[in-house]
């Protein structure tokens, strides 16, 4: 398998948590999104991914862009040490945590849009600043709420394994964190991002770790 990623994009750190757990090797294709204009909006790798966005996993014939669709392929095709639950109440449970993450709070922090914020509608660094930490707080504070108030929450989102619920939620408390969210409020996201980083798995996928980091 070969995964385009970038170290510091949460889509791809999801992805790259993935593949660890479930123990499969990769080879990893470095794809900056800021050097050379952004790499991702070349013509060699939109002949990858039309979206020009990573990750983007390759196996064989099948090429996926998405992250939790390569999530879900990869449980699919490599069932051994599930990302999801066996029952369908649980596995609706994770999923909806993760999209909460991965599309409602991730896409309003994405480095496109801040860079839309920056560029073309004249936003200081202050204002965008305040833009990424309403969002980041907004979703992960709504994320704290659904962790605290149900008896599935364990030692991690759901259970006492790890899930595709804290694939999402590690890296964006990692961006969070970069960008000094206040995270004191949420006690379960901060206690459950703190067991996850602590397993090789979650702490070899980290930004800092990737051979394309700076």
């Amino acid at each position: 398998m070969q995964l385009y990623s970038y170290f510091r994009s949460s889509a791809a750190y999801r992805v790259r948590i993935a593949l660890n757990l479930k123990g499969l090797p990769y080879e990893y294709l470095p794809v900056h999104l800021v050097k050379d204009g952004g790499q991702q909006l070349s013509d060699a790798y939109r002949k990858v991914n039309p979206t020009a966005l990573v990750p983007t996993l390759i196996d064989g014939d099948a090429v996926i862009g998405q992250s939790l669709a390569i999530i879900e392929y990869l449980e699919e095709t490599h069932p051994e040490t599930p990302l999801l639950p066996a029952d369908a109440i649980g596995r609706a449970r994770v999923r909806d945590l993760a999209l909460g993450i991965a599309c409602d709070t991730h896409p309003l922090n994405n480095l496109r849009v801040l860079k839309y914020l920056k560029h073309q509608l004249g936003v200081d660094e202050a204002a965008k600043n305040a833009w990424y930490q309403h969002w980041v707080h907004q979703g992960l504070e709504a994320l704290e709420a659904q962790l605290a108030r149900s008896s599935a929450t364990g030692q991690f989102c759901h259970g006492d394994t790890p899930t595709m619920a804290d694939l999402c939620l590690v890296p964006q408390v990692a961006n969070a964190q970069r960008f000094e969210c206040d995270l004191s409020a949420m006690p379960n996201v901060v206690r459950i991002d703190a067991a996850c980083r602590a397993l090789p798995a979650f702490a070899d996928a980290a930004p800092g770790k990737q051979p394309d980091a700076e």
